[in-house]
Parts: C-alpha cells; sequence; structure tokens
C-alpha cells in the first residue's frame, strides 16, 4: 500500500485521501469503527477512538510518520532492524527471567502493545543496558524515564521532545541505546504499566463517552454539548468539556505479581500471627474477619486483593480564586506489610 501521503502537506488531496484509504483499511482488517487505535502523534496508537475522532485527529494533530508498519491496523508484521545501533542481544537470563506464566492482558483496559507474554521482562531486560557502552551511571530505562519527567515538567511538545532524543543520540557515543522518536519512547513505557487512558465526560457527570456514546456528540441524558464552549459562545468541536484520566489497575495488579518479593508480600498477611493482640495491621480488624465470613471463598485465597478507595478535591493551582478542581480516585492496596 502507497504511504507516502504520511509525509504529504495535510491541506493536500494526496493526505485526504490516503487517510480515507487508512481509515477504510483498518475497518476492513479490524471488523469494528468505534475500537480502533488512533496513529495520530498524539495519541500514539495507545489509545482507541472511532472513524469520526481518528479521522479529526489526523488532521489537526498529524499522523505520527515513525509508524511505518500499519501491524495495528491489521497489516502483517514486518521485522525490522536498526543498522545505527550496535545493541548485543539479552542472553534471556536476565533479574526478571521468573516470568515464566502466560500474562493474560486485556486489550481494552490496558493497550499494551502486543500481547507477548513476555514483553514486560524483554523490555526490563532491554531496559538494563546501560545507555551508551561503558556508562555506569544511567540505563537506558533511567535515561529515557528521567528524559520523559522533564518532558512533563516543563509541557514540551510530541515533536519537541522526539528532536531532543534525535539531538541526545548524536550527542552521545556510538552505540548508545537512547530512543529516536516519542513513538518508540512511549511504547517503551507502555510496557512497563504506566499507561493512561483519557475518557471524555459529561459537564453535568451524567456519562462516559465510551462503548455506545463513543461517538456521540450531545449527553443522551441532559442534551449538553460534548464540545467545550469558547469565550464566543462558539463549540470549539474535537476539544472535550471535561476529561477523565483513568488509570487501569488490572495491569498494575499483574505487575505485582511478576516480582517474587513482592508476591510473597501480597500474600504476607495470611501467614502473620498478632503477638499483643493489638491491631497493628489491616488484618487484625474487625472488617476484615468480617469479610472473610462473609465470603469464604474470597477469604481462603491469600493472593485475593484486598483495596482501600479514596478521594477527595484539591485545587492543583494553589489560587483560591481558580475554580479548577481535580478529584483523584486512589486505591490502595491493605495485602501488603507496614
Amino acid at each position: 500500500m502507497n504511504k507516502s501521503w504520511m509525509h504529504s502537506d495535510r491541506r493536500s488531496k494526496a493526505y485526504e485521501f490516503g487517510v480515507e484509504a487508512f481509515l477504510n483499511f483498518a475497518v476492513e482488517n479490524l471488523l469494528t469503527t468505534t475500537h480502533i487505535r488512533c496513529p495520530c502523534v498524539k495519541c500514539v496508537n495507545l489509545k482507541l477512538f472511532g472513524v469520526g475522532i481518528i479521522r479529526d485527529h489526523v488532521y489537526f494533530n498529524g499522523i505520527d510518520q515513525s509508524y511505518k508498519n500499519w501491524t495495528f491496523h491489521g497489516e502483517p508484521w514486518e521485522a525490522t532492524t536498526n543498522a545505527s545501533r550496535n545493541v548485543e542481544e539479552d542472553d534471556g537470563h536476565s533479574r526478571y527471567s521468573f516470568v515464566s506464566e502466560e500474562i493474560d492482558m486485556d486489550d481494552n483496559d490496558f493497550g499494551d502493545f502486543g500481547s507477548d507474554p513476555y514483553e514486560f521482562a524483554n523490555v526490563i531486560g532491554d531496559g538494563d543496558q546501560p545507555v551508551y557502552p561503558g556508562c555506569r551511571k544511567y540505563t537506558k530505562l533511567s535515561a529515557l524515564v528521567k528524559l520523559y519527567n522533564l518532558k512533563a515538567k516543563h509541557g514540551m511538545s510530541d515533536v519537541c521532545f522526539t528532536e531532543l532524543l534525535i539531538l541526545q543520540g548524536d550527542l552521545l557515543p556510538e552505540g548508545n541505546t537512547i530512543p529516536t522518536s516519542m513513538y518508540e519512547a512511549k511504547k517503551t513505557l507502555c510496557a512497563l504499566g504506566l499507561s493512561y487512558e483519557k475518557m471524555h465526560a459529561c459537564p453535568n457527570d451524567c456519562i462516559l463517552y465510551r462503548k455506545e456514546y463513543e461517538d456521540s456528540t450531545n449527553c443522551p441524558t441532559c442534551g449538553i454539548s460534548r464540545w467545550k464552549e469558547g469565550k464566543d459562545s462558539i463549540l470549539k468541536e474535537g476539544v472535550p468539556a471535561k476529561v477523565v484520566w483513568y488509570f487501569p489497575p488490572i495491569p498494575r495488579f499483574k505487575r505485582m505479581f511478576q516480582s517474587h518479593e513482592t508476591a510473597k508480600s501480597l500474600t504476607w498477611h495470611a501467614a502473620r500471627k498478632s503477638i499483643d493482640g493489638q491491631m497493628s495491621h489491616p488484618a487484625d480488624s474487625p472488617s476484615w474477619k468480617l469479610l472473610d465470613d462473609k465470603w469464604p471463598e474470597f477469604g481462603n485465597e491469600p493472593r485475593n486483593l484486598r483495596l482501600a478507595l479514596s478521594s477527595d478535591g484539591f485545587n492543583p493551582h494553589s489560587s483560591l480564586s481558580s475554580r479548577y478542581s481535580c478529584w483523584p480516585v486512589i486505591l490502595v492496596t491493605y495485602n501488603l506489610p507496614p
């Protein structure tokens, strides 16, 4: 398939025809119009949307030009090699080689790259390499996390961050392992379980625009528009009025059980005994014992996770005059020792 349109001007006919051909290709291969990965430079195939929203994103943000193999949209995988890097292959005996069982990741919940059950261990093993031969201070993974923190802290655009990665790669000695694009960087971080989903929401908190409401533009309950209203009272189509940031917990729970030490800590409560008869852990509480009595099948399995849910609002701008507030919802794992 001709992909030269990806480098064309977004106002050109070639780009327009290319976008439509791409969307048709994706729908034909994936057999869905509502759950397709968005290849724009901001989403970089991490988020699922309907065809209409993807079309808007690809026009407004541009398509990720490093996405040469459309593997997430039905194109057969072609193995590629990076001749500019001299990276030794991992021998498979890293400190994460205990990941021996298949991890059944839910693609809709998490949005992982690929379905390889060993992907997490491979990424960590790859991340343990020095950022360049002979470097002892930074590994590939620690350097990438530091750079990504800078991006978030100073509000760098994806294009700016990509150019910074390219410059870093040129400045460091030959054989360095710095990613060359935002796409590669996000792919590594996503495999670590650091991804999130942004869901459009009704300004009156009636619904989330997902599943059957994926392509809706107005709330079916209160009728208010999905899009933000500007100062001139004109709707900014494509700009959501309200957004919920969702960090899927299930992939993070699975990550916890991939470590021998953490997995042991998660079942610690079953083996411990209260010596002084005092409550030093939630496992000593009447609520814990009530749950065991009420649902014995759940209580008999020490690996089952017991969670506390907490939420509160705060003003992230430290300004009493600002009407903006943030309401994080936090899950705490009670299984872990103090």
